[in-house]
């Protein structure tokens, strides 16, 4: 045969297309709740599974739950709810590795009744598949087919690899301390680079803890600290692209407190999925251009596409607003500490160098009503926008973690509730790219033999070598043996002579 197909691979990211999903969280505080005053929410996936034509996963719904007894005591109930759910699509390919992640978009309490809370938690569900993808080519070994090689740089998919570690921090206090009433740790991946054989993954945890102290008074403080992690992944150098994520498994955080006579302090054991995916260039030679000297050819021509993966970017800013309280809601005498602080990015996008992050922070306020002797809470959601400088070509897609800093809620007037806060999000950008090969070429027809010894043919000037002997269909070579004279491309309008072997 003249032709013999080959292929290579290269590598794809496919989006998984997002939706939402509404799960239903029983939990049992253990005694009867007579309010509730702050409720946290956050999602983790824990497997997943590939499939032809659908992805599965399974994850839990971290909450807790701040509400106050009958007796007046204040206690925060921790719960995990088990969920699953899953993707599907004709696009998506068994054997591929996936990569899912919930978001807390919104939570409800259904109802209260005697120690059972029901809270309707929805969750965004967004993700992709990654993984090599087949292209096909061909090869030639027909000495009547002339044919031109380019080289090709591709991108190709190495593969991905996850490790847990565990983040201890401490934070120590002048005072004795009565009860930790809220932990919440979140953290961000701020670079990921590749070695030989591994993939170094860094990044910030921060936790909020909020506590009452022997004096029955509400305090809280941000820990601060970092991670730096080597997670192997065969097949890696130092040329490789890599990219990365860190999740923290929030049912497994564990606060500790240790006090003497000086004071006190809180241990927070914080434990880390890190999640690592490597790509690499290579450079191919394909058949770019061909055709025969003896037979009409049927060329087929594909596009495909790849992904490009740029750079991990930090951005940082800060997020101010405010609400006022309306005339029907008891005034804040006493704001008594803010609980379930959390973030929700609900748009991101790249344009003319910069990449804008939009979203919206939540924190609820408690506070205490003198007139009444009554604690009540309210819920501040604050919309924000960061940008920064970030230097890729438009067209692709954002992957965006985000989260919170420094919170603070401060009340003027009994009415007017500030909020100000940090935030930093954690940006990845990947790209497609397109590209065409010859994937398939049959022979035709012969062409008719010619009946005379020579022929002249005109070049045109600028004219390249191949392009002529392709419109003539003759070899190169048989131009060039019988053209000594012209160089190429040529730079004026001249003419070619040709000879043939004459049908006797």
């Amino acid at each position: 045969m003249a032709f013999e197909r080959e292929s290579f691979s290269v590598a794809k990211k496919s989006p998984l297309t997002k939706g939402d999903i509404t799960v239903e969280c029983n939990i049992s505080a253990g005694f009867n709740v007579s309010k509730i005053l702050s409720v946290s929410v956050e999602g983790n996936v824990q497997t997943v599974e590939t499939l032809n034509g659908v992805v599965n996963y399974s994850g839990a719904i971290d909450t807790k739950v701040m509400v106050m007894a009958d007796d007046g005591q204040i206690n925060t109930v921790c719960s995990t709810c088990p969920f699953s759910s899953k993707f599907e699509g004709e696009d998506i390919e068994g054997g591929k590795d996936a990569f899912v992640s919930v978001k807390v978009i919104d939570h409800n309490i259904d109802s209260v009744s005697g120690d059972m809370v029901k809270l309707a938690v929805v969750l965004e569900q967004d993700g992709f598949v990654v993984g090599n993808y087949d292209v096909n080519t061909i090869a030639c070994n027909d000495d009547d087919v002339c044919f031109k090689k380019d080289e090709m740089t591709i991108i190709k998919y190495i593969g991905s690899a996850k490790t847990e570690v565990t983040v201890e921090s401490e934070i120590n206090l002048r005072e004795n301390i009565k009860k930790v009433l809220l932990t919440q740790s979140h953290s961000i991946v701020r670079n990921v680079d590749a070695g030989a054989g591994f993939v170094t993954i860094s990044g910030d945890v921060i936790t909020r803890v909020l506590y009452i102290n022997e004096n029955d008074k509400f305090e809280s403080g941000y820990i601060n600290d970092t991670f730096k992690e080597e997670v192997e992944l065969a097949g890696v150098t130092r040329e490789s692209f890599v990219e990365g994520e860190s999740f923290v498994r929030q049912e497994a955080v564990l606060t500790e407190i240790v006090q003497d006579e000086k004071g006190g302090k809180i241990i927070v054991k914080t434990p880390l999925v890190l999640v690592v995916r490597a790509f690499e260039e290579a450079t191919l030679s394909v058949i770019k251009d061909l055709y025969s000297t003896n037979n009409d050819l049927n060329v087929t021509t594909s596009s495909f596409s790849m992904t490009s993966i740029s750079g991990l970017e930090v951005a940082e800013g800060k997020i101010e607003g405010s609400l006022t309280l309306d005339e029907t809601s008891p005034r804040v005498d006493k704001l008594l500490f803010s609980g379930g602080s959390e973030i929700a990015v609900t748009n991101s996008y790249l344009k003319d160098g910069e990449v804008t992050v939009e979203g919206i922070a939540k924190t609820t306020a408690v506070y205490l009503n003198d007139e009444d002797s009554s604690l009540h809470s309210v819920q501040l959601d604050v919309p924000f926008v960061i940008s920064d400088k970030y230097v890729a070509d438009e067209g692709g897609v954002l992957y965006v973690n985000a989260l919170l800093n420094d919170v603070d809620v401060v009340v003027k007037k009994g009415r007017e509730i500030y909020f100000d806060a940090k935030v930093k999000a954690s940006i990845s950008y990947s790209r497609s790219l397109s590209e065409g090969v010859i994937s398939e070429a049959t022979l035709l027809e012969e062409y008719k033999k010619k009946d005379y010894a020579m022929e002249v043919i005109f070049a045109p000037a600028g004219k390249q070598l191949w392009d002529i002997a392709k419109e003539a269909k003759v070899k190169e070579e048989q131009i060039l043996s019988q053209n000594p004279e012209v160089a190429f491309p040529v730079e004026d309008n001249v003419p070619l002579v040709l000879f043939y072997q004459r049908l006797q």
